[in-house]
């Protein structure tokens, strides 16, 4: 007899008979071949000693009327918050994660044999009630969206932010992404900086260098090299973004700062007369004005370091400091949600490798769902505790089916095996985390509401209808409608149209279709 085959480890590689060997940066994101960056931060020095960069020598008044001009932040542009999660492979979201339904939304019930193409077994599809209570045991609506009760992402985001439920809600979009190719325009972050979303001290993060800053490409329409993303996977690379030099181990903050404004005024009175183009006057100019606030506000980069964060590590941080030190993945999404979250950066990705899981068991994916929803969470959690709103989207390049036969190991959990990539069941969504309340869809009857949450919908057989919504055949016009919500969650909808005046996402009334929230 053949015996049961094993699952793969949370951080093993995986090997597909019926793939190439991986070539390419992304092929080895895809299959775990890279996973985050292995450095851990210790605490600075000043860090232990408690010290904090709070205390500021204040700025001389001519030096800081140059801040504006400049473009110099000194707490990021006041937008939402904004971070997206880029799974690497051909994750599985729709039905065993979020739940998806036919064109009357999420309970909108697809056939048995649809939801076992999505991973679900016949005893474990929405449909299926208590029969004790009468209540239906597989659909979790705690954070306003229907995820399946079992949802890998769910439990992960209920362990860490379980306590904020109630201040969240989300959406589903199914739409069509290529499998296995880096040619997906997936990701939105030009279009969410071009939205009005910066930092103080850099405008987009992501954990790859890439152009994009993920696994995914940014649609070419968007992309602005001027706000190419900084890489930042580990706290190093936070606290390596403020760099005061030696000066500031010669003398105290206050004389250095003192020496960065002189060393401004001369350059300028140099400039005068050396240099006549106002442009590159400007710039020479700024970049002094610039030294000289990064060492007014941040002598001390330890308070950049997630890692010494206490909401972030430690007995009442998000993370143990044990987990912490053996999870690359925690440290990424840490070292990412500090930045963007405490208003360093606008907004980042988080790119998470080793989502090409059809290795024909369910214990492999269920593993790394749930390692995904514990970073989704932490991201929550965090915003939270910081009294911040945010935005999350998840999205991966492609996705997968089932053929129907259950794993029944305990972390397989009686589901159906991934075997096969399948773009035909891809899907993306976003959560919103709102700390006055939860974020309310629009529309004003129950049915209108859920055409808001699911944005688009899938065949009773399991499948993608692509004619379901503009988004559903599109991946540019699926990062044309995300940006879309972001903007009208900070109440600026109306400004779409002049911002990207090339958008397909065609009239007034359609564009309204496709906005799931008020604006917070």
């Amino acid at each position: 007899m053949t015996g049961k085959k094993k699952g793969f480890g949370l951080n093993e590689v995986l090997r597909h008979e019926n793939h190439q060997r991986p070539v390419s940066r992304r092929d080895f994101l895809a299959q775990g071949f890279t996973l985050g960056a292995g450095a851990v931060l210790a605490p600075s020095m000043l860090g232990m000693l408690g010290l904090s960069s709070s205390v500021q020598a204040a700025l001389s008044s001519d030096i800081a009327a140059q801040l504006a001009p400049c473009d110099i932040a000194a707490t990021g542009s006041g937008k939402i918050p904004f971070i997206c999660f880029d799974l690497a492979g051909g994750a599985n979201i729709a039905g065993s994660n979020v739940l998806v339904g036919q064109q009357g939304g999420q309970l909108d019930f697809l056939t048995t044999a649809g939801y076992s193409k999505l991973g679900l077994p016949g005893d474990m599809i929405p449909p299926v009630a208590n029969p004790v209570t009468g209540t239906n045991d597989f659909i979790n609506t705690d954070f306003g969206l229907a995820f399946h009760s079992d949802s890998a992402f769910l439990r992960g985001i209920q362990e860490r932010a379980g306590s904020r439920a109630g201040n969240v809600n989300g959406v589903i979009l199914p739409s069509r992404s290529e499998n296995d190719t880096s040619n997906n325009p997936l990701n939105p972050m030009y279009g969410i900086y071009k939205a009005g979303a910066d930092g103080e001290l850099l405008s987009l993060i992501g954990s790859r260098n890439s152009e994009s800053g993920g696994n995914s490409m940014a649609p070419a329409a968007m992309i602005d090299l001027s706000a190419r993303p900084t890489k930042v996977d580990r706290p190093s690379d936070v606290t390596g973004m403020v760099d005061t030099g030696q000066l500031i181990k010669l003398m105290s903050k206050e004389d250095a700062v003192r020496v960065m404004e002189a060393m401004s005024r001369i350059s300028d009175t140099k400039m005068s007369r050396m240099i006549t183009d106002a442009a590159m006057q400007k710039l020479v100019s700024c970049g002094y004005v610039k030294s000289a606030d990064l060492v007014d506000r941040f002598s001390n980069p330890a308070a950049l370091n997630p890692q010494a964060d206490p909401d972030i590590v430690g007995a009442s941080g998000i993370f143990s400091s044990v987990e912490f030190d053996d999870d690359s993945e925690f440290r990424k999404t840490a070292s990412v949600m500090k930045m963007v979250i405490d208003g360093y950066a606008g907004a980042g990705t988080i790119s998470m490798g080793g989502y090409d899981y059809h290795t024909g068991d369910r214990s492999t994916g269920e593993r790394r769902d749930l390692r995904a929803g514990r970073c989704m969470g932490a991201c929550l959690e965090y915003a939270a505790r910081r009294n911040k709103p945010l935005m999350i989207y998840v999205f991966s390049d492609g996705s997968l089916s089932s053929n129907g036969r259950a794993d029944n190991s305990a972390d397989g959990r009686g589901k159906g095996e991934w075997t096969s990539d399948n773009q035909s069941t891809a899907a993306a969504f976003f959560l919103v985390y709102n700390p006055g309340g939860r974020p309310v869809l629009l529309g004003g009857t129950t049915e209108e509401q859920a055409r808001h949450q699911q944005i688009g919908w899938f065949r009773p057989d399991g499948s993608l209808d692509t004619s379901s919504s503009v988004v559903a055949n599109n991946p540019n016009l699926l990062v044309e409608t995300i940006v879309l919500n972001y903007m009208a969650l900070n109440g600026e909808a109306g400004n779409f149209q002049t911002l990207f005046p090339s958008n397909g996402l065609g009239n007034t009334a359609l564009m309204d279709s496709l906005i799931a929230f008020s604006a917070i």
